[in-house]
């Protein structure tokens, strides 16, 4: 079964402590069945209920949240503030990725019951290459965050150029330590982001995400999605979700989905991008 491994961890962690605290209180025999009646049961919602298939990220895959995290910001400290070190090498599809985030965004904003165009922040902006091409153009004002402060300097001082003008705050953070202002929002754009955060912080993020907007306001998340499972990249240490597992963690934190769409005119061979709005 797809999800057995994050059951394994699970057993693994409660086998270390169930014995000490239950067979003083019980016979052995009757210890055991019950142990083994939970795990039938629990086998058998991980597999009816979509919502048990939550953390498997942290369980089974990574080994070490500090160290997870770490190397994200490792891999990052060589990276190039340019377009180029935000796309990855893969600088020529940029154009094609800001059309498809343009045209998903207008969906959203801008209308009788839509989202307003006063405030975004822009998550995991790098150098801001989605804030200067995509929600600048739509938002009176920006605020930037990214943990990196060489890429949040490039945007200021050089890649934005008199827009910066229009960018309110900067803040170097992580997302897992970021918690935006109350209500302060109409869209939160999160784009190539939620692949470094685990489960359980992704689904807090999002809790704090959904405090900070305003009426009718939206959170987008535009991400690289895995056919099948989570796969974990230990170059960058970032982790890719199958659709069907982000749309838990959304529907975890008490959000509700309004759009989703797929990105189109990427080669086939990549891994597919998904973007989805909610609120």
């Amino acid at each position: 079964m797809e999800y057995r491994g994050a059951h394994q961890a699970f057993r693994r962690r409660w086998k270390t402590t169930d014995n000490d605290l239950c067979k003083h209180s019980m016979s052995f025999v009757l210890h055991n069945t019950l142990r083994n009646e939970f795990f039938a049961s629990y086998l058998y919602l991980l597999e009816q209920i979509p919502l048990v298939k939550l953390y498997p990220v942290t369980c089974e895959y990574i080994d070490g949240e500090k160290q997870f995290y770490a190397r994200a910001q490792d891999f990052y400290k060589d990276v190039e503030p340019s377009e180029e070190g935000m796309m990855g090498d893969f600088i020529e599809l940029s154009p094609i990725d800001l059309e498809g985030s343009r045209q998903f965004l207008k969906k959203f904003v801008g209308g009788p019951g839509k989202a307003g165009t006063q405030r975004a922040l822009d998550c995991g902006s790098g150098i801001g290459r989605v804030t200067k091409n995509v929600l600048l153009p739509v938002f009176e004002t920006m605020d930037m965050a990214d943990m990196m402060e060489e890429f949040l300097l490039h945007a200021h001082e050089s890649y934005l150029g008199s827009d910066n003008e229009r960018i309110d705050v900067y803040y170097c953070y992580s997302l897992q330590e970021l918690t935006p202002q109350v209500k302060k929002y109409d869209v939160i754009w999160m784009q190539w982001v939620a692949c470094y955060l685990t489960d359980k912080d992704l689904m807090e993020f999002l809790i704090r995400a959904k405090a900070s907007l305003k009426p009718n306001g939206v959170i987008i998340i535009k991400d690289n999605m895995a056919r099948q499972g989570c796969k974990l990249d230990p170059v960058d240490s970032s982790i890719i979700r199958h659709l069907d597992i982000m749309k838990c963690i959304i529907t975890k934190a008490g959000l509700d989905i309004i759009g989703v769409e797929k990105q189109e005119g990427f080669p086939e061979q990549m891994v597919p991008i998904w973007m989805i709005a909610m609120q």
